[in-house]
């Protein structure tokens, strides 16, 4: 039986002494102002215990994480259509990319990329009004780590609205091919807050446990999608869950993960666990720097990985 606190608190010693590397996403006023010399780590196992180590208590902006949540609400109202409207493969491109869209015809690579998600939240706001789609994700993510206490920070909503130009650019450019169906301030007005959705490590490595446990949460005993939508959420997490990082973390962690520009991280080990990690400065590609490093560091100490027995 491995020591999963011994390990955390060890990846934890590690980090310290690396605190503030990277750069923090100045381009969302808001998100500029963390302070970066923080990182936090939280592995939930499917036995429902939970590790923690460092920040791991302290809320932040989860961003683009909520992609995944977002994906299984889309899925589970509209199933396999919702692959009409977005595509699986990886995209090579940066997360706000608008070239691709301009080949494919509006169809987005992934529902990961920016381009993806605000289709996949479209899907989502089909019949109701924001405010009610707001509520719906913010009340499942309640019920996946079973704390009420979550919730969404309206600074930063704000704060994305005012500068979201590129996504105003990517939605309207879908709007012109068809693909999105609804005004395009009320799909962004979801997106926004959805992005804006405050979270601990704990939570979100509770948040996530379904992934990791064939579909159903063991703190609750609810099944919330079956095995083999589990399995599918998580293979594109693998393939596209980094943006154009993604490659590279499959390569070095070897686990499913979805990166926020928040700094966090949310990854699955099959079988084993959910883990969550935080830290504010993003590397190159925008995945949180020291993040990425614990994880690896996790992966090796723990021998976790899909590609292995």
């Amino acid at each position: 039986m491995q020591d999963i606190q011994a390990i955390v608190d060890s990846i934890y010693d590690s980090m310290l002494p690396r605190l503030g590397e990277g750069k923090v996403a100045d381009y969302i006023p808001e998100l500029a102002k963390v302070d970066p010399n923080q990182f936090g780590i939280a592995i939930t196992t499917v036995d429902g215990t939970t590790y923690t180590a460092g920040d791991a208590l302290t809320p932040f902006s989860i961003q683009s994480i909520s992609k995944v949540f977002m994906l299984t609400l889309a899925l589970g109202k509209a199933g396999e259509t919702v692959w009409n409207r977005v595509g699986r493969e990886p995209s090579g491109s940066s997360f706000n990319s608008i070239v691709q869209l301009e080949h494919e015809h509006g169809i987005p690579r992934n529902p990961f990329v920016n381009a993806g998600a605000i289709v996949v939240t479209d899907i989502v706001l089909s019949g109701h009004q924001p405010r009610e789609a707001i509520g719906e994700l913010l009340r499942f993510v309640r019920y996946l780590a079973d704390d009420d206490t979550i919730s969404i920070d309206d600074t930063v909503a704000k704060s994305e609205q005012a500068t979201g130009f590129r996504n105003f650019a990517l939605a309207n450019f879908m709007r012109s091919f068809g693909n999105l169906h609804h005004p395009v301030e009320y799909t962004l007005g979801v997106y926004f807050h959805q992005c804006a959705l405050s979270m601990t490590c704990a939570q979100l490595s509770r948040a996530g446990l379904f992934l990791a446990n064939r579909g159903r949460n063991p703190l609750t005993g609810h099944t919330v999608v079956s095995d083999r939508r589990a399995r599918r959420i998580n293979a594109l997490m693998l393939t596209c869950g980094h943006y154009d990082g993604s490659g590279d973390f499959a390569y070095h962690v070897g686990l499913p993960g979805k990166s926020g520009v928040g700094g966090g991280i949310m990854a699955v080990a099959p079988g084993k666990a959910s883990i969550a990690v935080w830290s504010p400065g993003l590397n190159k590609v925008g995945n949180s720097a020291l993040g990425s490093q614990a994880l690896e560091m996790l992966a090796t100490k723990t021998g976790w990985s899909v590609f292995g027995a």
